[in-house]
């Protein structure tokens, strides 16, 4: 019996749930990436990245392919970038209701919204 769809989906999201992960799969949208240009784009050690890469690979999110002693990766969808930029909409919109709830709290309460001192 295969699993529901609704616990597939949340195994997606947890591949995603890594910020490492979430910022290679923003640099390979942009384009395919070697592993040296990762490394230095994401600032982390070469076995955390690789450690990375491997999840990515087994969730078939991206591709390695070498050439000679370098290994490129690549998204195996543009659908990946495309979840990416969606999910930076929408937390731009989360964040940008964050920023103003704190102007709300400074504005003037309204007097029919004022508590009452009966």
């Amino acid at each position: 019996m295969s699993a529901p769809l609704y616990r597939l989906k949340a195994e997606f999201f947890k591949t995603l749930g890594h910020p490492v992960r979430i910022r290679v799969l923003e640099l390979l949208s942009e384009r395919g990436h070697g592993v040296a240009e990762m490394l230095r784009d994401t600032c982390v050690e070469p076995a955390c990245l690789s450690q990375q890469l491997a999840v990515l690979r087994r969730a078939n999110l991206v591709v390695a392919r070498r050439e000679g002693t370098a290994v490129h990766y690549a998204l195996t969808s543009p659908q990946v970038a495309e979840l990416l930029r969606i999910a930076r909409v929408i937390l731009s919109g989360v964040l940008a209701n964050q920023v103003e709830l704190p102007a709300d709290l400074r504005a003037p309460v309204p007097p029919e919204q004022a508590p009452r001192r009966d």
